[in-house]
Formats: structure tokens, sequence, C-alpha cells
């Protein structure tokens, strides 16, 4: 069996058996590939690896190339998901990936832009194009929703509710949930939907929200490649996941408990969502230090 043929079943697997999400199959798939690639090279068979194996290839993935914590802990989950495709399909007898404890990466705060530089961000679009009135609404309503760029690429017109300001989101494992938006968000989406979408759809059936030039849905490449030349227009630099980290600090700075944010996000895990609470506290630091610059030290800061 070849590396290809088995990366094609263990794809489908993913998807058909595990239920796991597209985006999540590709990257155990990329993870496999690597893996079953490296196996090649230093000749050993798939049916031969056991637990040393496994550890052998990690050590090279974190000296030779420098691979983070957070990438060898993504490769351990991908090295589980594959052991546990050969366990079903008798080519091992165990999963030895199961063996491998998954390092406790330190995450660091996330980016986070203020309200002034979100406006900014938004004003620089030109909106006398077609394609930056659909821009505007697209990156209003993932600031206003706090969306995944995957979540906005696929989002679809019966998912749009305008008179409640209201959308369906379906976010990792297929999981939906209900978030409303703004008015200015409305105000956009209706001038993209009404006068924009139609012509660049044209005689088409497209499902999804946001087209590009062609009239085809927008791939989540083509979505960061335009917020990459805005961030250029804009003079603010950040990435397109920046606008929901925003979305859910903005949400908690301006008073929302915890919980709430959590369920416009789509966290599956509380603790997820505490990451943004520290994002606040760094930025009452911030602010206390510019302020009262005399204070190198001080007793909120020996709190928190």
């Amino acid at each position: 069996m070849t590396i290809e043929s088995l990366l094609l079943m263990f794809h489908s697997d993913m998807v058909s058996v595990e239920r796991l999400s597209e985006n999540s199959a590709a990257t155990y798939e990329e993870c496999a590939k690597i893996f079953l690639n490296w196996l090649s090279r230093e000749e050993v068979k798939l049916a031969a690896v056991n637990p040393q194996v496994l550890l052998s290839y990690l050590i090279w993935r974190r000296t030779e190339l420098k691979c983070d914590e957070l990438t060898i802990a993504k490769d351990i989950s991908g090295l589980r998901a594959l052991g546990s495709y050969l366990v079903r399909q008798k080519i091992w007898e165990e999963n030895h990936a199961m063996m491998l404890d998954r390092p406790k990466a330190s995450r660091a705060l996330p980016k986070v832009l203020s309200v002034e530089q979100v406006d900014k961000l938004l004003d620089s679009i030109d909106v006398s194009e077609p394609l930056g009135v659909r821009d505007r609404a697209l990156f209003e309503l993932i600031y206003s929703c706090g969306l995944r760029i995957s979540e906005a690429a696929t989002l679809q017109v019966s998912d749009l509710h305008l008179k409640e300001r209201l959308l369906i989101v379906r976010g990792k494992g297929d999981k939906e949930r209900m978030v409303p938006f703004g008015e200015s968000a409305k105000e956009k989406l209706e001038h993209y939907l009404e006068e924009v979408r139609p012509v660049l759809v044209g005689n088409k059936i497209v499902d999804e929200v946001f087209v590009n030039y062609k009239g085809e849905p927008m791939s989540r490449k083509g979505i960061w490649k335009n917020f990459k030349a805005l961030e250029v227009k804009a003079g603010v630099y950040a990435k397109v996941h920046t606008l929901r980290h925003s979305f859910a600090t903005h949400l908690l700075a301006g008073g929302m408990d915890l919980r709430s944010v959590q369920e416009l996000l789509g966290h599956s895990d509380l603790a997820t969502t505490t990451i943004y609470t520290h994002v606040d506290d760094k930025q009452l630091r911030e602010g206390h230090r510019k302020y009262f610059p005399g204070h190198q030290r001080t007793d909120y800061e020996e709190k928190v």
C-alpha cells in the first residue's frame, strides 16, 4: 500500500466514521503524511512501529525541524488518530501513540485590537467598489459576531435572519450556535445582499453568503488574502482571527459575563474562553503603568 492510498483512506475514515470536521481531518492527515514519509526515509515498516520509534520521530521534529510545543502537541493528536485507524485496520495491535504525553504548551495571550483600530481597519475599505461593499459586510460581520474565518466562508444565506439580526453559525464539530449582530452589520449586509451579490452571482445558484468576483463561494484563503491587503492599507496589522479575539475581549470589557461570551464564541470548554479575561488583566496593568509610571510593581499585579 502506498503512502498516498493510506492517507486517502485515513482521511475518508476520519470524516465518515469518526465524524471529524474537514479541517480536523485535513490537519491530522498532514501530521500522518509527515510521519509516514519519515518512516520511509528511516526505512522503518509501519507495522514495526512501537513507542520508541514514535519518540524518535518526535525528537526529530523537535530538534531537527525546531517544532514548538503546540506543533508537537498537534503531532501527537494526529498520531493518536492515525493509530486508532491502524488498530481498526489490524495493522497495529494497539495504539502506541496513546502512550505519548502531550506537552503542556504555554499559550501566549492573543493579540487584540482596540475599538478605534477596528474602526480604522473597517473604514479603510473602499465601498465605492462592489467587492469593497462585500468586504465591508464580511469583516464587519466577522467582528460583530466573533466568527472564525471558516465559519464566515461557509455561512449560507438561509443562516441569515436579518429582521431579527441573528445568524446560525456552524462551528467546530458541526455544532450550531445562534449569534446576534449589530445594526451596523445589518446595514452593510443588506447593501451587499441587495445590490452587489446578485450581480456577482448572476444566474448561478450559490448557497454561501459571501462570493468572489466570479460569483463562487469565497475560500478561507481568499478571505485571508483580502484581509492582508486591508492591513497594509489601514496600517493596522493583525490577522482575521484577531477580529474574533477583539470581539470577545470588548464584550468582557463591556461587562458581559464569561459564560455568555463562551456561548457566542462556540467554545465547548469555558477554560478556553478565560484566556480573554487574562487579556483584559494585561490591558489594566499596562494602563496602570502608563498613568502611574513611578510604580514599577503594584499590589494589583501581585494579586492577579
